[in-house]
């Protein structure tokens, strides 16, 4: 075990920058979630699956791209998917890319594509009430730059999910 006090203890500004974060962290989720749950009855994972599944050629997506995509686990994709094909809104399907290999892929539907466009306008007001409209344009730049350097040190396989086509590049 190590001795905590040659530990490098966070300076006064670097503690508080990150409470600050963790707050966000704590506190956005919830609050995303509690408005797509009011408005269209799914929650924010559900919500990024039918947004990236609507933004792929296709409307398709391998279900092992879509859950690095919606940034969760394959079983915790799965079940997600499992609801929204009760809503008839996704449908799995077999896709054969050569001859030996097989993945399964998850499509959008007709009816997941109108769910997914009803939901964008309130999920975007959001978003900008939570998010945008207390940033001046200099820290939404500052913002998304800060957010691909935290993210390229958590989860670097993530960062090329940021790109324009994200579905092409995860």
């Amino acid at each position: 075990m190590s001795d905590p006090t040659a530990a490098p203890w966070l300076s006064d500004t670097e503690r508080a920058a990150w409470t600050a974060l963790s707050a966000v962290l704590t506190a956005l989720p919830p609050a995303i979630d509690a408005q797509l749950k009011r408005d269209v009855g799914i929650n924010y994972f559900e919500y990024t699956i039918l947004s990236s599944l609507s933004e792929a050629p296709g409307r398709a997506v391998r279900m092992g791209s879509l859950a690095h995509l919606a940034a969760g686990s394959p079983s915790r994709l799965s079940h997600a998917v499992s609801r929204l094909e009760k809503h008839g809104w996704v449908a799995r399907r077999v896709s054969v890319d050569g001859a030996e290999n097989r993945c399964v892929e998850a499509v959008l539907t007709d009816a997941g594509w109108d769910a997914v466009m009803a939901a964008a306008p309130d999920h975007v007001r959001e978003a900008r009430r939570l998010v945008f409209d207390v940033l001046t344009p200099e820290q939404v730049a500052q913002l998304a730059a800060i957010g691909r350097k935290l993210l390229t040190a958590a989860a670097p396989h993530l960062v090329s999910c940021l790109g324009d086509k994200p579905a092409d590049a995860c």
